[in-house]
């Protein structure tokens, strides 16, 4: 008789299964990213490839001539819109990255001479009158909340007084993102300080978790009123991050209606940390120390 024995082992087979396992989850983690040489900037002829050639990157005010420049070729509008898109960086380091947001700025330069439709909510009929008086299109209480649900006011900016406040808990479905609020600068005691703002300001909004689109200037304009319009925009994007995470904007593009995009460099027009100057102080007590010895000598002198 001839006798197989057969020997089971399971551990083992348990052993080989982890061990493939994780030479399987280290090779994934181990994948070698293929060293690429940098392309090179500067092109050795008039005639190149662009792909073969990183993007250059232009100061503001050279974007801006270039941008003059093609709407003079193309034959293009002349007082063509100027955008500004900016790619941010949301991140916060431990904590949660930052939600897309929106708000509005006023620009230095504005070069919409149409003024926005403010509608102003307060109970105070002398309030009303003086809203309307400086260009408010609508003004009044509980009774513009029919109105606005009737879609019979339309406005692109609604302001209010903390004291009516409570009263507009239904609009805020209907308003969304105009709905006021104390954060956006849009609730306030001071009108016409408010109207002033929000009748000449220019509203911008995160898209695609990271990218700002927005009108600044029209190509008409001198040169250096767009670029102001563009650190004023930078700076006022930048409210929304602390310096202590690194520059918020991480690029900048400048472009017209009708041109292809320019980048722009856009360190310049980050706000920086201010510099902590250490002033020493020097005590009247150490001053007279050193008077006394010279004392001393002239009456040794003496």
């Amino acid at each position: 008789m001839v006798l197989f024995i057969i020997f089971i082992c399971t551990r083992p087979a348990k052993s080989f299964t982890k061990k493939s396992k994780k030479t399987a989850e280290e090779e994934k983690g181990e994948k070698k990213v293929p060293y690429r040489k940098p392309l090179p900037t500067v092109p050795g002829d008039d005639v190149y490839l662009t792909w073969c050639y990183s993007r250059p990157v232009y100061e503001a005010e050279v974007a801006v001539d270039m941008l003059k420049k093609f709407q003079v070729l193309d034959f293009t509008y002349p007082k063509q819109h100027v955008y500004a898109d900016l790619t941010l960086d949301m991140t916060m380091g431990k904590k949660k990255p930052l939600e897309p947001f929106t708000d509005s700025v006023l620009l230095p330069f504005p070069y919409v001479k149409e003024i926005n439709k403010v509608v102003v909510f307060t109970e105070n009929t002398d309030e009303a009158n003086l809203a309307t008086e400086n260009g408010a299109a609508f003004a009044g209480g509980t009774e513009l909340i029919g109105q606005i649900h009737g879609d019979e006011i339309k406005a692109d900016f609604y302001v209010a007084v903390p004291t009516i406040t409570s009263k507009l808990g239904s609009l805020r479905n209907k308003l969304k993102k105009k709905f006021p609020a104390s954060k956006k600068g849009s609730v306030d005691y001071d009108i016409l300080k408010m109207l002033e703002f929000f009748k000449m300001t220019q509203e911008y909004e995160v898209k695609d978790e990271n990218f700002i689109q927005i009108r600044i200037a029209t190509l008409d304009m001198p040169n250096e009123q767009i670029v102001a319009n563009v650190d004023a925009v930078i700076k006022e994007v930048c409210k929304y991050r602390p310096l202590s995470f690194g520059p918020f904007v991480t690029r900048l593009i400048l472009r017209s209606s009708t041109s292809e995009g320019l980048d722009v460099k856009c360190e310049r027009f980050l706000p920086q940390p201010e510099k902590v100057v250490k002033v020493e102080v020097v005590e009247e007590e150490e001053e007279e120390e050193e008077e006394e010895p010279e004392d001393e000598k002239t009456e040794d002198s003496k």
